[in-house]
Order: structure tokens, then C-alpha cells, then sequence
């Protein structure tokens, strides 16, 4: 077989990226997020370009999840990245989150998931060259300020846990989504 001088594997990346991308920016066009459907979305938090709460980067050096659903402010869906505002804690928290950081993207209202492989230099200290550009993701920027609802949970709320894990142990963890929902 043939070197793969097209580098599909990038082009289907970017694609399914754009994915999340128009996911996002049809939540703002629709003010809010249409019947059942919600996002849960892990990042690096320590990827080029990530925007973070210092705490939260300190709570979670590597990845994250996020869930967007009842509760969300100022989600704006930009070329390269997304913005958003969540509680955790009951404390307001901006986020802006390149597409390139997601590692996972789940909508299981319709069992909908992306995974995406990680670049192999996605550190802090090497940020990745000629992945997000504008002309591969590009489209003007969308914004919904003050977009959200004000029933059922945000992505952390006060009677919730701070963390989507349980346990003490480092290790990942699935967590139903009945865990997140007050009952």
C-alpha cells in the first residue's frame, strides 16, 4: 500500500471537529438545546489554547468533562473554538475550549459519540502547528449571550459534586447521568 500523501486522517478529523462545532452553533441558533438532547464534552485542559479557571486546572491537570444542558451562559461557537460559562460549585467559570482539546463528545439523549485521537505533542509547551485553522473549521463566529434555562441542574451544581467521578482514586470513571440530575 501507498504512503498516504493526502492525510486523510487529519481531513476526517477536522471533519468530525466541525461536527461538534455545528453541534454547538445549532444550539445557539435554536436558543437552547432542541428536546432531550445535552453534550457532554471532555477536553484537555491543558491543551495550546484552552482557557481555564486556574482552580479547575489544578482539579483536573489533565481532562475534563463538561456537560452542557439546563444551565449554560455566553456559549459562543468561534472557527477554531468554542466559549461557554458554567457553574461549578455554584461559582460561574469561563471556559474557551479549541475543537482540537476535545477528546470526547457524547450526546446520550441519541447515543451519539465521537472519540478523538490526541495529537502525540499536545502539550502545553508545544503547541500544535497547522492543526486548527481557520480555512479547515472556518465560518463566522456565533454567540448566544445569557443563553440558558434557569430549571434542573447546571453542569456542577451547589447540591452536586464538584467532580463527575466518584471515589478518591485518580483513575477514570463512568458516571450515570441520573447522578447529575436532581431527582
Amino acid at each position: 500500500m501507498s504512503q498516504d500523501l493526502m492525510n486523510y486522517e487529519q481531513m476526517r478529523s477536522l471533519a468530525l471537529r466541525g461536527v461538534v462545532r455545528d453541534a454547538i452553533r445549532r444550539v445557539i441558533r435554536e436558543d437552547g438545546l432542541p428536546g432531550a438532547h445535552h453534550f457532554y464534552i471532555t477536553f484537555m485542559t491543558r491543551f495550546p489554547g484552552v482557557e481555564i479557571d486556574d482552580t479547575l486546572a489544578a482539579k483536573y491537570p489533565e481532562e475534563i468533562t463538561i456537560v452542557l444542558e439546563h444551565q449554560f451562559w455566553d456559549l459562543a461557537a468561534n472557527s477554531d473554538d468554542f466559549e461557554v460559562t458554567l457553574k461549578f460549585g455554584g461559582i460561574p467559570k469561563y471556559l474557551r475550549v479549541p475543537y482540537h482539546a476535545i477528546t470526547r463528545f457524547h450526546d446520550p439523549s441519541v447515543g451519539f459519540s465521537l472519540a478523538f485521537d490526541t495529537p502525540p505533542d499536545a502539550s502545553a509547551s508545544s503547541p500544535i502547528i497547522g492543526l486548527a485553522s481557520g480555512t479547515a473549521l472556518g465560518a463566522p463566529a456565533m454567540t448566544a449571550p445569557a443563553l440558558g434555562k434557569s430549571e434542573g441542574p447546571t453542569e456542577m451544581d451547589d447540591d452536586e459534586p464538584d467532580t463527575p467521578t466518584d471515589g478518591d482514586d485518580d483513575g477514570p470513571k463512568v458516571v450515570s447521568l441520573d447522578s447529575f440530575r436532581k431527582k
